[in-house]
């Protein structure tokens, strides 16, 4: 009759073999058809644990060091529950707002999500650095503006929403709730913007009838441009059936559609237009923007409006004791600190900020405004080191006792300086600047305001020239 071993007595024979009967290892491992390594750890097993030894127990590892505290995994369920429209990025910046140390990662938190049933798993997006951004260099030199439905009423009707964006900043400075988007509302909202906020340099619509005449029966201007000529506004239009170009404003309406038009049906124009104020309130003061490093969008817009005429409740940064140091953005956008890299914007290129680091946390404030704060990537030893390496020195004023000359500064940024190009700046294009020889550096200075120093780059033969045309090159005259 034939008996079938089981598992654990096939391995119990094998080990008796080898202790009882003083067989080999080897040999026992070819009639057992297993390596001898396999045999030896049968032998350690049994001399160890005995019998029990010999069973098969599960790989899977007694403790996971670096799972997630079940206490910041309750906090992530909890804030996205809160915020339906919270993602991990912004998830992740609350997070370390909170003071929760270590933050967990992006990858972390939206497994989170999977796992709660709180997020449908899709497939990855393309990468960022797939896509080209582009956005105006500061505040009020451009606007988008459109119009967006979805306003239901009890009544059953449908209300407008005339909305405007800085490109910018992100800031809302237009979002009138009215019953028709006809030229006369719209201009209505374009005038309440501009008494509110100021004159933008430009505005950016598409070819709706209520912004242009461009695909009318008629050739003549409508209420919109003409309100926009008063104003020495210059009235930019899409290309036909180019969405993408006012992308800033078109996302602003599914960020408002997603966090306050979905579900609500309001009393009347005047009830819907009392809570769109209280959104776009919290929208611009107080909600993190991600394409801003996490700034809220009035950091940005304020600094082009020192003396702002409408009344808005800003937060500024905390005084810290935390230790701080000074980089300057890159052209990507990014700064080095401590052997690693955080982003600040695109928009601070050539600019300086401060670092400040407070336990996990790094905050990049810039001229007084937190503009991104973000969970320490840099090794806890290297800190120190970068602390202590400044890139250069705080700007002084410029020398007074040195001769300086005045120059404009051309549409690429740069002033010419005894045959030489010298880097001003995109910010400071068109104006007017003085150029001073100190030592072997040129400063570059706006009133009493020192914003840039180069080392000499210039023929020292051509600088009395130079120094001896505070205009420019001398204009050509005729031979008497």
């Amino acid at each position: 009759m034939l008996v079938e071993l089981g598992l654990v007595e096939q391995r119990y024979q094998a080990v008796l073999e080898v202790v009882n009967e003083g067989a080999t290892v080897i040999d026992v491992a070819r009639r057992h058809g297993v390596s001898r390594q396999t045999v030896h750890e049968w032998l350690v097993k049994y001399a160890n644990h005995g019998l029990a030894g010999l069973v098969d127990r599960s790989s899977k590892p007694a403790s996971c060091p670096h799972q997630m505290d079940p206490v910041v995994e309750a906090r992530i369920v909890e804030l996205r529950r809160e915020h339906p429209g919270w993602g991990p990025r912004t998830i992740e910046h609350r997070l370390g707002r909170e003071g929760v140390v270590p933050v967990p990662g992006r990858t972390s938190i939206y497994r989170c999500l999977v796992r709660h049933g709180l997020i449908t798993p899709e497939a990855r997006r393309r990468k960022r650095g797939d896509y080209k951004r582009w956005e105006r260099s500061r505040a009020m030199e451009l606007w988008q503006m459109d119009v967006v439905g979805g306003v239901r009423l009890a009544d059953g009707s449908e209300a407008k929403i005339v909305s405007g964006i800085d490109d910018h900043s992100r800031f809302c400075v237009s979002a009138l709730v009215v019953a028709r988007a006809t030229a006369r509302p719209t201009c209505d909202a374009l005038a309440l913007a501009m008494r509110r906020h100021g004159v933008p340099e430009q505005i950016l619509t598409d070819n709706g009838k209520v912004f242009t005449g461009r695909f009318g029966p008629g050739s003549g201007e409508v209420l919109f441009d003409r309100i926009c000529r008063e104003n020495g506004i210059r009235h930019l239009l899409t290309a036909p059936r180019s969405l993408t170009t006012t992308g800033k404003v078109e996302r602003w309406h599914k960020t408002l559609r997603r966090e306050f038009l979905i579900g609500k049906t309001f009393a009347s124009i005047g009830d819907a237009q009392v809570q769109l104020d209280t959104w776009v309130h919290t929208y611009n003061v107080e909600r993190p923007h991600q394409s801003l490093g996490m700034a809220v969008p009035w950091d940005r817009f304020r600094l082009a409006r020192p003396e702002p005429a409408v009344e808005v409740v800003a937060v500024e940064p905390a005084e810290v004791s935390a230790p701080q140091a000074t980089r300057r953005v890159g052209g990507n956008g990014l700064i080095s600190f401590a052997a690693a890299h955080y982003r600040a914007g695109a928009w601070l290129a050539g600019e300086d900020v401060t670092v400040t680091c407070d336990g996990g946390l790094v905050q990049l404030h810039h001229r007084g405004v937190l503009i991104a704060t973000h969970a320490r990537r840099h090794r806890a030893d290297k800190q120190a080191a970068g602390l202590r390496r400044d890139q250069r020195p705080p700007a002084q004023r410029p020398s007074a006792t040195a001769p300086s000359v005045t120059r404009k500064v051309d549409s690429s940024g740069n002033v010419c300086f005894a045959g030489r190009n010298y880097r001003v700046g995109s910010t400071f294009r068109r104006r007017q600047v003085q150029v001073a020889v100190v030592g072997e550096t040129v400063e570059i200075s706006v009133g009493t305001e020192l914003i840039r120093t180069h080392p000499i780059r210039h023929d020292r033969t051509r600088e009395h020239g130079a120094l001896a045309n505070p205009g420019g090159r001398p204009r050509r005259t005729n031979a008497a």
